[in-house]
């Protein structure tokens, strides 16, 4: 049975074709998923990131250093950033690893979220 034919006043959206704008239908304390958003491209930057250092690293005496830092920023710049001091080899190792992945994990959720924001824009016109 059809809602006209009881008068009711139409409440949903879906219902008519021309529904006025409501601006309560989009607040700011209803979730709009940029937060889930931004956590899932953190980590899944830092999965691509971590993968991208584990192809790097034994393929860097072959391939130029324009190309490995391309794709792996993170290690060009551990190598960089790492201070030489006096300390073991392996807290100078573990810095390089840290500075390296957070690096590429940067570089990689720049780049999903750049991807993300041009997908959404194309989507919208």
């Amino acid at each position: 049975m059809p809602l006209a034919c009881l008068n009711f006043r139409i409440i949903f959206a879906q219902e008519r074709r021309t529904a006025p704008w409501n601006p309560l239908l989009k607040s700011t304390a209803m979730t709009q998923h940029r937060p889930f958003r931004y956590v899932l491209f953190a980590v899944l930057g830092l999965i691509a990131g971590f993968l991208a250092l584990a192809i790097a690293v034994p393929l860097e005496p072959q391939v130029i250093a324009p190309v490995i830092a391309l794709f792996s920023p993170g290690l060009k710049l551990a190598e960089f950033v790492t201070p030489e001091s006096g300390k073991s080899f392996a807290w100078t190792f573990g810095w390089f690893l840290r500075i390296a992945i957070v690096a590429n994990g940067v570089f990689y959720f720049a780049i999903f979220s750049l991807l993300a924001y041009f997908v959404g824009r194309r989507r919208s016109e």
